[in-house]
């Protein structure tokens, strides 16, 4: 207590300087009502300023956990949407209808990308996820917008993913509009372009057409997107296209994935074996 008043003492005259000026300040608003006016005017701005300025760094903040629960969310209704395109394919015949564990063989697991390589020739992705969340080696990774990778290698809580955009991974991947498979590879050259392979030249094939897993893709739901038809060639000597995919998958930017089990993956396995004896 002393020291305070050891303070004023010392800064007295300061002090009494800062007093009588607020004193006038209050004096002269109050006396004048222009002045009254422009001060609360100025004054309601700042304070709106600053408030506004704090509810958007609230927001900011609060950004890390509305997308993880926009990124489960989006899990969720993966789930239910192959489920339900399983449950009634598109061009199957009438009467056909699969049984209800083939339809729910999928599901998707919300995993948090906590590495990315993109300048490499073999390019590898990181995730949060590992065998105590169930994720294996093989599994199948998408993202929001489309394919990524697959599953490599596994710890118990971490996964490193093969990206596509690696050279020795390839899916099958159908062209909706001309109704034809192919594989997809990367060639190493482009981030955001993949080349899209066997494509027969006497099938219309357009830039702009979309590309997707196809239903042969063990490893992946039918319809995942892939990217668009960017650019295609035709070599005389041959009788496919080689055609240039614009990827759909930013992999710049990834923040979740969703890794997929398929339920019903090593019962096929298991049956190609056998008739292989």
């Amino acid at each position: 207590m002393s020291q305070l008043f050891e303070f004023i003492s010392r800064h007295r005259s300061f002090i009494l300087f800062v007093f009588l000026e607020v004193l006038c300040f209050r004096m002269l608003i109050g006396s004048n009502s222009s002045w009254g006016v422009r001060y609360f005017n100025t004054a309601n701005w700042y304070v709106g300023t600053i408030l506004g300025f704090s509810n958007s760094f609230r927001e900011y903040l609060g950004l890390r956990e509305v997308n993880r629960q926009l990124a489960a969310e989006n899990a969720r209704l993966n789930e239910e949407l192959t489920r339900l395109l399983q449950s009634d394919p598109p061009k199957a015949p009438a009467g056909y209808r699969p049984d209800s564990t083939f339809a729910s063989r999928y599901q998707f697991t919300l995993a948090k990308v906590i590495d990315s390589e993109t300048k490499m020739a073999n390019n590898f992705l990181t995730i949060d996820k590992g065998t105590a969340d169930g994720i294996v080696p093989g599994m199948g990774v998408i993202s929001a917008t489309g394919i990524v990778g697959k599953v490599q290698y596994c710890s118990a809580h971490m996964s490193v993913v093969t990206s596509i955009l690696h050279s020795r991974f390839m899916v099958s991947t159908e062209l909706p509009a001309s109704d034809e498979i192919g594989t997809v590879v990367w060639t190493g050259e482009d981030i955001g372009e993949v080349k899209l392979l066997d494509i027969s030249r006497f099938k219309n094939v357009s830039v702009g057409d979309t590309a997707v897993t196809s239903r042969y893709s063990q490893v992946f739901p039918p319809g995942i997107m892939i990217g668009t038809v960017s650019n295609i060639e035709s070599p005389e000597s041959e009788t496919t296209y080689v055609i240039d995919l614009k990827l759909s998958t930013d992999f710049r930017n990834l923040g979740y994935v969703y890794v997929i089990r398929n339920y019903l993956l090593e019962d096929m396995e298991k049956l190609k074996e056998n008739s292989e004896k």
